[in-house]
């Protein structure tokens, strides 16, 4: 065979090789063409011809074989096990013992939101004050501040119900405390109350996700005023006061409104309203949701009970005269 034969034979196979090659496109809009010759969980060999290259999956955009595309970066099987995943995680936020939406909802107005919601924002009386609160879920567990039952074990929560298009107060005294965080404000009741009723709830939303000048409104009973609105606007995401970071806005805050929530535009609590300036007007301040998240999905680490020494509630030492005249008898 002649010499000119050989490398038009070779030339021929080099383009067979190359019509019936593997492209893989990269994030960087570079692109491989070559053999593939395995596929790993983590990473691509591909033949180039005079040499193998090892394509790291995280890099790749897109395979295609011959000229046709196929499953992008992940192999069939690791696409569907990532997609049951995905789909139960889904699941999984709409039957969690609170509701957070993965993405919010449109904008509305607040005259309707509060119609919407107004069931679900409850005033929590002890013998000592009173302060708010809002239903996590339909069974009776509801969010407010530390500092509402701090001391009390009587506690007390009225609910407005809604009843043939008007809402009708009712008040249930078999109230548990089933979580404290102190140092957060934070506290978790439960309605024990027999015979009660599937409770409306609010959803969780995201402070993050708020923008400084974004409108948000509270829910709650200032000075006992009970479903008293204020709207406003969120005046800063970082304001730091005792090494905590809170929500400040303009929106009306008074004693009573604590434990309260303060709700974005899709009806969704962004914060809990714990405190304001006395001196001043218009500065309130909320416990961002993101802490109220991290509260309740380690809810078990803050369990409340008299029985458990480990429990984050504790009682101090008699003042030194008490503790001598006790002594003494």
């Amino acid at each position: 065979m002649s010499k000119q034969s050989v490398l038009a034979l070779a030339a021929a196979m080099c383009v067979s090789q190359l019509g019936r090659a593997d492209t893989i496109e990269l994030k960087d809009k570079a692109s491989v063409t070559g053999k593939i010759l395995i596929e790993k969980r983590d990473q691509v060999a591909v033949d180039v011809g005079y040499t193998v290259l090892l394509i790291p999956r995280n890099q790749i955009a897109n395979i295609s074989r011959s000229g046709n595309p196929v499953a992008p970066a992940v192999a069939p099987a690791a696409t569907v096990k990532a997609s049951t995943v995905v789909e139960n995680k889904v699941t999984a936020v709409e039957n969690t013992f609170y509701l957070a939406h993965g993405k919010s909802a449109p904008d509305q107005n607040v005259r309707d939101l509060v119609n919407q919601l107004g069931e679900a924002v409850v005033q929590v009386r002890t013998p000592g004050g009173l302060g708010s609160g809002f239903f996590l879920n339909p069974d009776g567990f509801l969010m407010t501040n530390f500092h509402v039952i701090e001391g009390e074990t009587q506690i007390s929560v009225e609910v407005y119900h809604q009843r043939g298009g008007q809402l009708e107060p009712k008040v249930y005294k078999d109230v548990r405390i089933v979580a404290i965080n102190k140092f957060q404000d934070l506290a978790l009741l439960k309605i024990e109350d027999k015979n009660t009723p599937k409770f409306q709830r609010v959803a969780l939303g995201s402070a993050d996700a708020l923008a400084v000048g974004e409108r948000v409104f509270a829910i709650g009973s200032p000075l006992g005023l009970e479903r008293t609105v204020t709207e406003g606007i969120l005046s800063t995401k970082t304001r730091e006061m005792a090494g905590s970071l809170y929500l400040q806005t303009t929106a009306q805050i008074n004693p009573g409104n604590s434990g309260g929530p303060l709700f974005n535009l899709a009806g969704e609590v962004v914060g809990i309203t714990n405190m304001k300036i006395t001196f001043g007007e218009g500065l309130g301040f909320a416990i961002p949701v993101e802490a109220v998240k991290f509260f309740l999905d380690h809810r078990d680490a803050f369990t409340y009970s008299n029985d458990n020494p480990s429990n984050p509630y504790r009682y101090l030492e008699p003042p030194s005269r008490t503790r001598k005249t006790l002594t003494s008898e």
